[in-house]
């Protein structure tokens, strides 16, 4: 079986985007070992723990990001008002680029396409019911 290890973003500031997943997703962060310091207070690398055993933590790693023809990886957050969420995410420097539907034989889905305070794109959709 395959399984995710940890996401990797790509980033400018990892500190700075890791505050706002670590508050969006509301995760803790975990000590990495000791790294050699830099000209700066933004460490190179940030980690958030996963909350669960089914859920990767994510690494914030300072590095170039790819070209923008590069296929993105991103992520989709599911959750039970969406409206809610996106406002709270905006509110902590995400950024709202467009809402889509579409359907899929008698059921129509729709989630609201954002972008994180480096640009980095992910959405956010309704939790499907269970």
């Amino acid at each position: 079986m395959t399984s995710i290890e940890k996401i990797t973003f790509a980033c400018n500031s990892p500190d700075r985007l890791a505050t706002f997943w670590e508050r969006a997703l509301e995760r803790d962060r975990v000590p990495l070992p000791a790294e050699p310091p830099d000209e700066t207070d933004d460490p190179d690398h940030v980690l958030l723990a996963a909350p669960d055993d089914r859920s990767p933590p994510l690494l914030f790693k300072r590095l170039p990001k790819g070209s923008t023809e590069d296929i993105p990886i991103h992520l989709d957050l599911a959750t039970e008002d969406r409206a809610a969420t996106v406002a709270r995410l905006e509110e902590l420097g995400a950024s709202a680029v467009e809402a889509k539907r579409e359907r899929f034989d008698d059921r129509a889905e729709e989630w609201t396409v954002m972008e994180d305070p480096e640009g980095n794109g992910f959405c956010v959709c309704d939790r499907a019911p269970r």
